[in-house]
């Protein structure tokens, strides 16, 4: 996996190459040095498989939910081995989670009860439209 391009990372990882470029304009990727070549372009730069690993560690934590300033956070704390730290935003995340799940299950439970209504009355305006309409 050594010496690929930025397309090539961008793949491995399942992303596009201007995700790779975003997450090295915000620090969480290294733009490693160009190899080779002159003029202007001055070569092309080469990833690694540790760059793979770190582009499907920050895919992997936005899935869980975690902001890109929380993951910043997180691989600098990789290195500082600072256990404690980590934990406390698995928590706030997991508390977050928490209160989302929450939201849907309440969105979920009114939906259920106008799909009811709606399947108990023939006549009228239908339940699930009538609690969208905004008029």
């Amino acid at each position: 996996m050594n010496g690929m391009t930025i397309a090539g990372l961008a793949k491995a990882g399942g992303v596009g190459v201007e995700t790779v470029r975003y997450y090295q304009r915000r620090g969480l990727l290294a733009e490693p040095p160009r190899s080779g070549g002159t003029g202007l372009g001055g070569g092309v730069r080469r990833y690694g498989a540790e760059d793979v690993r770190r582009l499907r560690f920050i895919r992997s934590a936005q899935s869980a939910g975690f902001t890109l300033e929380e993951i910043g956070e997180l691989l600098a704390l990789d290195a500082s081995h600072d256990r404690a730290r980590a934990r406390a935003l698995a928590a706030g995340r997991i508390a977050a989670l928490d209160a989302k799940i929450a939201d849907l299950e309440q969105a979920r439970a009114a939906l259920a009860r106008l799909a009811d209504s709606c399947a108990a009355g023939r006549r009228g305006p239908c339940p699930i439209i009538a609690a969208f309409d905004p008029a």
